[in-house]
């Protein structure tokens, strides 16, 4: 159930991003609900391989690099989904902050309640 929450919740942050962003578009809560399954996917399988494999330059960067990693999952998800747009990676990057920020606070709400 908890995982159903979330990807509502992490839906409806898409939503609610693009609409404030103007480099972001997504035609539709259909489509925003896809984009939080296609990122919850991502973000399990090729978030670890791709840390994996840079974690020279993650280390080098002091983490910073996994902001970039966040970015390329982004536009990987917007490669991948038809009526999600994100117009360069500087908007990725802004996207994924953002969106990370609102589902960080989603998880300190959740803790408090269980």
């Amino acid at each position: 159930m908890r995982f159903l929450a979330k990807i509502l919740y992490t839906a409806i942050c898409v939503l609610v991003i693009a609409h404030i962003l103007p480099g972001v578009h997504v035609d539709s809560l259909k489509v925003s609900l896809f984009v939080a399954l296609v990122l919850a996917f991502l973000n399990a399988f090729l978030k670890p391989l791709l840390i994996l494999f840079t974690i020279p330059i993650t280390l080098l960067t002091l983490g910073l690099f996994l902001l970039v990693i966040n970015a390329v999952i982004i536009l990987f998800a917007d490669y991948l989904i038809e009526g999600f747009e994100v117009s360069s990676f500087w908007w990725a990057l802004l996207f994924s902050l953002i969106l990370s920020f609102a589902i960080s606070l989603f998880d300190k709400t959740d803790q408090k309640n269980s």
